[in-house]
């Protein structure tokens, strides 16, 4: 994939987020999910998941998959489709600055039109780097696509509020001073109701990104706050096997065949 692509691509996917009419991306995790997906009329780009990728080969997420696995699995997405493709990076495979931006840069090698990197240091939501590391590696991030002549988008993830709901205060700063490191989009895990999502929106000095599930505020509601971005992580793959596994049980039992099992890709 040629740089020029990849910046167009990039150039687009950015301009998909706008506040009150928010890019929805659902989550893909391989070739045949980014070939379905990216057929659905009105779909405009795509996002990876790295649980649900970690999951697909048999490891748990948090950087399971080492950077040579993760940046196959982003590009088998990224070849399958036409589309922008953002990529659930993790912590970028990598401790510090130096590293981000080696990482990042093979990510847009591969042909990446955005990505995220979350602040958490494992699994869990917490503890966090530190502030001033992490907004180190999101300039290095910028860095990488500067340097490349790509401008990817930065999805900086903040997963503070989301161990801790006292800490929305802190999530507010990490936000904005990832925002002005060079971030696109400050990604705020936590954004359970709709008075946090009102409040994040007020106090955050650029766009918005959330995650979303059931219990989440609806959609519609979302975009009428004014969020830039809303996606669904490891949700959807939960939304694929839960189908799957009923499907399984159905059969099983000898019963009626699925409409689903005549579905032509």
């Amino acid at each position: 994939m040629s740089t020029q692509s990849t910046a167009e691509k990039a150039e687009l996917l950015r301009s998909l987020h706008i506040p009150g009419d928010p890019l929805i991306v659902t989550n893909v995790w391989d070739s045949i999910t980014a070939r379905i997906v990216a057929g659905v009329p009105g779909v405009k780009a795509l996002a990876t998941a790295s649980h649900s990728i970690s999951e697909a080969h048999g490891v748990e997420d948090g950087e399971g998959l080492d950077v040579d696995e993760a940046l196959a699995a982003a590009q088998l997405v990224i070849r399958s489709v036409d589309l922008p493709v953002s990529v659930d990076f993790e912590k970028a495979y990598a401790k510090d600055a130096a590293g981000t931006l080696d990482n990042v840069w093979r990510l847009i090698e591969a042909g990446a039109a955005g990505l995220n990197i979350e602040d958490s240091l494992g699994q869990a939501k917490a503890p966090l780097y530190e502030i001033d590391t992490q907004v180190s590696k999101i300039a290095a991030a910028r860095a990488a696509g500067d340097r490349a002549g790509v401008p990817i988008v930065i999805n900086a993830r903040v997963d503070g509020l989301a161990a801790d709901p006292s800490t929305f205060d802190d999530s507010v700063t990490r936000a904005n001073a990832y925002l002005d490191a060079g971030a696109d989009v400050a990604f705020v895990l936590g954004l359970s109701t709709e008075d946090l999502v009102k409040r994040a929106l007020d106090e955050i000095h650029g766009k918005v990104s959330v995650i979303s599930g059931p219990s989440s505020v609806p959609l519609a509601r979302l975009a009428e706050l004014g969020v830039s971005r809303v996606s669904f992580g490891p949700g959807i793959l939960g939304l694929t096997l839960s189908h799957l596994r009923d499907a399984a049980e159905q059969l099983t039992a000898r019963g009626d065949y699925p409409a689903e099992l005549g579905f032509s890709f």
